[in-house]
């Protein structure tokens, strides 16, 4: 048995993303087989304890080709001066560490390429994320993340529409012991904050998106 996060999109009181941690039968190995088999075991633990018929898998081991596309390492977006990567690579060159970074040449490498680039690891401690003309502090903690996340989502409209149908979001891969940011938690804040009619708000800046992350999340 295992547990993983779902993401459940939430208009009521002040919150915007509800976490529920789901128990359920985990298929060891690395093959896309048995995490497709752990993932609907999943979905069905997810229904039968939470009530949630339409969960959708965002990550590349998706049997749903919209979750498959709304991967962060397929789901395209664009640098600051206007040239296609992926939210993967934008995210790992963006990072600023102690002893050198943001890596700009990240953006332009593959999304397995970018994330593990030796640099990530050998260059200090993480300060902050650097995106055109401005530094992310690294709290709110996901809120960079977030923000890259939610607009490459914008820029591809029938991904951002797709989103709005389901209720609940999982990544398979994605272990709180271990990662932040995750892809299903980013594509949650963006149904709520669309549903809460605070996503225009929201993306006017930086700030503003920082001061929003802060009051919701």
């Amino acid at each position: 048995m295992a547990k993983r996060p779902i993401f459940i999109p939430t208009c009521l009181g002040s919150g915007v993303v509800l976490t529920e941690n789901i128990e359920f039968t985990w298929y060891p190995g690395m093959s896309i087989i048995q995490k497709q088999k752990s993932i609907r075991s999943l979905h069905d633990a997810a229904r039968n304890t939470l009530g949630l018929q339409r969960v959708l898998e965002i990550s590349s081991k998706s049997e749903n080709l919209i979750g498959y596309k709304l991967s962060a390492f397929n789901l395209s977006t664009t640098t600051p001066d206007g040239h296609i990567t992926t939210v993967e690579s934008l995210f790992q060159g963006s990072k600023v560490f102690k002893n050198g970074g943001p890596y700009l040449d990240i953006y332009f490498s593959s999304s397995h390429e970018a994330k593990k680039d030796s640099r990530l690891i050998t260059s200090g401690e993480l300060i902050c994320f650097c995106l055109g003309d401005y530094n992310w502090p690294l709290e709110p903690k996901t809120a960079f993340y977030d923000w890259i996340y939610i607009n490459a989502l914008l820029n591809n409209v029938p991904l951002s529409k797709d989103i709005l149908r389901y209720d609940g979001f999982t990544d398979i891969e994605f272990n709180p012991e271990k990662s932040i940011n995750c892809q299903a938690f980013s594509a949650a804040l963006y149904k709520a904050l669309t549903e809460k009619n605070l996503i225009n708000d929201a993306l006017t800046s930086p700030d503003n998106f920082i001061m929003i992350h802060k009051k919701y999340v």
